[in-house]
C-alpha cells in the first residue's frame, strides 16, 4: 500500500533539488524573517509617528488642564 503511494503521488517533486521544493523552502525562510521581524519589532516597542503626536497632545492637554486647576499666584 505504501509502495504504491508513493509511485502514485510522486514525492520526489518536493525534495529540495526539485523546483518546488526550492519554493517550499524559500517562502519557509520568508516566513521565518517574517515571524522575527515582528517578535523585533514588538520587543523594541517603537512608536510610530501618529502614537508620539497623540501622547504629546495628551500630555499638553493634561499640562493644560492642570494649570487650570492650579494657577499660578502672582
Amino acid at each position: 500500500m505504501i509502495i504504491s503511494l508513493n509511485k502514485a503521488l510522486d514525492l520526489k517533486i518536493f525534495s529540495p533539488s526539485e523546483p518546488i521544493g526550492i519554493l517550499i523552502l524559500f517562502l519557509g525562510l520568508v516566513f521565518t524573517g517574517m515571524i522575527f521581524y515582528i517578535i523585533y519589532a514588538v520587543s523594541t516597542n517603537k512608536e510610530s509617528l501618529e502614537d508620539k503626536k497623540i501622547r504629546t497632545k495628551k500630555e499638553s492637554l493634561q499640562q493644560d488642564k492642570i494649570g487650570r486647576l492650579f494657577p499660578k499666584k502672582k
